[in-house]
C-alpha cells in the first residue's frame, strides 16, 4: 500500500479567519467546551487544527472546530492538507469516529492518571469519568451455571423523552450545569 503525505504546511493562522466546513457535523456540549477550555489553560496549543485551502485563499477547517471558536483571537497552528471537497468531507466524517475506535487498557490510564492534578473542575469530572467508565468482557468464555448474585445498588434516574436531537442537548446541557451526572440515549 502506498500512503500519500497530503500535509503541504503548517502555519500559524488567526483562529477566527478560519471557515468552518459547512458540513461539520459535530456539536460541542458546554461540558467539552469547559474541559477544552481548561485544558488549554493548563497545557495550551499542543495539536494543531486541520484546514485545506480553498480556491479564493480562505482556509475551511476540517478538525478544531471547538478550538478555533474558543481561540478566535489568537493564532493557531494549522497543518494545511490538500484535499478535494470529497477526500475533505470523508476526513470530517471518518477523522473523530476512526479516533473514537480505540480501546481503553485501564491499567495503563489508572496509572497514568494516579499522578495527575488539575484545579480545573471541568477537567477533574472528565478525569473522574474516564475512570468510572465499565470494562466491557467482551472476550471472557462463558460462564457454567447459574450467574452469581450480583449486588445492585439503589439507583434513582429519571428518563425524559425529547422530540428531537437539539431537544435532547438543551436538556443535557441544562442538566449537567445543574451538577446532574448524564447519559444520552438514542433510540
Amino acid at each position: 500500500m502506498q500512503i500519500r503525505d497530503r500535509i503541504k504546511e503548517l502555519r500559524r493562522v488567526k483562529a477566527s479567519q478560519l471557515r468552518p466546513h459547512p458540513q461539520n457535523w459535530r456539536t460541542h456540549p458546554k461540558t467539552q467546551q469547559d474541559a477544552l477550555r481548561g485544558v488549554l489553560a493548563e497545557v495550551g496549543y499542543a495539536d494543531a487544527l486541520l484546514a485545506r485551502e480553498l480556491p479564493d485563499g480562505t482556509l475551511e477547517l476540517i478538525d478544531g472546530h471547538l478550538r478555533a471558536e474558543t481561540t478566535p483571537e489568537m493564532d493557531v497552528p494549522v497543518l494545511i492538507v490538500d484535499l478535494d471537497d470529497a477526500e475533505a468531507a470523508k476526513l470530517l466524517a471518518l477523522h473523530d469516529p476512526l479516533a473514537g475506535l480505540a480501546e481503553t487498557d485501564r491499567d495503563v490510564l489508572g496509572e497514568l492518571l494516579s499522578g495527575m492534578e488539575t484545579e480545573n473542575e471541568s477537567i477533574q469530572k472528565m478525569l473522574d469519568d474516564m475512570l468510572a467508565e465499565p470494562e466491557l468482557q467482551l472476550d471472557d468464555p462463558p460462564i457454567a451455571g447459574p450467574p452469581p448474585e450480583v449486588d445492585v445498588p439503589e439507583a434513582y434516574q429519571v428518563v425524559i423523552d425529547c422530540g428531537d436531537e437539539t431537544q435532547q442537548q438543551t436538556v443535557y446541557e441544562r442538566m449537567t450545569a445543574e451538577g446532574h451526572r448524564c447519559r444520552l440515549l438514542t433510540l
